[in-house]
C-alpha cells in the first residue's frame, strides 16, 4: 500500500550543513551575531500579547500593563546596556510604534540601528488574512516605516510568525530582500517565490529568544542568561567548521525588568569577551553578505 508524501511548503529543498560550500563572514569570522530588539504595541482591550498571568476578560489591564512597561522602561534601559557594550541591533518595529511612541523610535534611530518591519501591531496576526488584505497590511506598515526612516526596510518579521501560504511571495513583491520567520537554519537560506522570485531567509531564533524562553518555558533570568552565554560558546566552535548566524531576540517588557536586565548583561558583556572571533552585526548586514553564497 502507498502513502502519500506529507505536504511540502516548496520554498526550499533540504541540504545538510556539512554538505554546503564554506565562506566567511566580514573579516575572516565565522559567527555573525546579532541582537533584534522587539518593539511591539498592544491593543487595549482586545488582541493578542504574551501574558505575565492568565488573562480575565478584557480589558486586561495586569498584562497590557505589563506589556507596555517595556516601552515606558524597559526599552531605554536596555539602549543603554547597547550603548555601554558598544554593540549594534536591528529594532523590530510595529508601525504603531510610531503612534504610540514615536520617542522609541526616534532613539534607535539616532543609534543607526537598522529598522526590520514587524507589521502593523502584535494585536493581530497576518497569516489568517485574505490575500488583498494581507498585502494591505504590508503595505501600510511598510509605508509608515518609509515615511520616518527616509528608506523601506530590507527585511520583516512577521508579528507572531504569523504567515499564510502567499506570505514570502507577497514580500517578495513588495521589495523585501529577507525574512525572518523560519528558524530551521544557522545560515542564510534562499526561499523560492512565485513567478521564478525568491527571498533570502535570515536565522531569528526561537531558543535564543526571551518569549519562548521565559514565557513559554518558564526560565529564569540566569537561566535565559546561561542559554545567551552557551550558545555563543558552542556555536563559536561549530563555526570554524561552517559559517553560522546566532540571532538574540529580546523584548523590553520581558529582558527590560531589572532582574532579568541584570543577567542578561552579565551575559552579553561575557559574549562580547569571546573575541573577534564574533562579528557583531544586524540581519539587514548579514543578508546582503550571504547573497551570493547562501545554499
Amino acid at each position: 500500500m502507498q502513502h502519500a508524501m506529507p505536504a511540502h511548503h516548496g520554498r526550499y529543498r533540504y541540504s545538510a550543513l556539512p554538505a554546503r560550500p564554506l565562506y566567511d563572514w566580514p573579516g575572516g569570522r565565522r559567527l555573525a551575531c546579532y541582537i533584534a530588539l522587539n518593539l511591539e504595541h498592544f491593543a487595549f482591550g482586545g488582541g493578542l500579547g504574551a501574558e505575565l498571568a492568565p488573562g480575565g476578560p478584557q480589558p486586561d489591564v495586569l498584562n497590557y500593563a505589563w506589556r507596555d512597561y517595556g516601552n515606558r522602561v524597559g526599552v531605554w534601559r536596555l539602549l543603554e546596556l547597547f550603548d555601554d557594550l558598544g554593540l549594534p541591533a536591528a529594532a523590530l518595529i510595529n508601525s504603531a510604534i510610531y503612534g504610540h511612541c514615536p520617542e522609541v523610535a526616534d532613539a534607535c534611530r539616532a543609534r543607526g540601528y537598522e529598522v526590520v518591519g514587524h507589521g502593523r501591531s502584535n494585536a493581530e496576526r497576518q497569516g489568517v488574512l485574505p490575500e488583498d488584505q494581507e498585502r494591505h497590511l504590508i503595505h501600510e506598515s511598510t509605508a509608515m516605516i518609509a515615511a520616518r526612516e527616509g528608506a523601506a526596510p530590507a527585511g520583516w518579521l512577521g508579528p507572531w510568525i504569523s504567515e499564510s501560504r502567499v506570505t514570502p511571495d507577497l514580500l517578495a513583491e513588495a521589495g523585501y530582500r529577507y525574512l525572518l520567520d523560519w528558524c530551521m537554519d544557522e545560515q542564510p537560506v534562499w526561499l523560492t517565490t512565485r513567478g521564478g522570485g525568491r527571498i533570502l531567509s535570515v536565522p531569528y531564533p526561537q531558543e535564543v529568544n526571551d518569549i519562548p524562553a521565559v514565557v513559554g518555558r518558564k526560565e529564569t533570568a540566569e537561566g535565559f542568561a546561561a542559554l545567551i552565554t552557551e550558545t555563543a560558546e558552542e556555536l563559536l566552535e561549530q563555526s570554524a567548521r561552517a559559517p553560522l548566524v546566532m540571532g538574540i531576540a529580546l523584548h523590553p517588557y520581558i529582558v527590560g525588568q531589572p532582574h532579568r536586565l541584570r543577567a542578561l548583561r552579565r551575559a552579553l558583556t561575557h559574549v562580547k569577551a569571546l573575541g573577534d572571533g564574533i562579528w557583531w552585526t544586524t540581519p539587514g548586514a548579514i543578508a546582503a553578505h550571504a547573497a551570493e553564497w547562501a545554499p
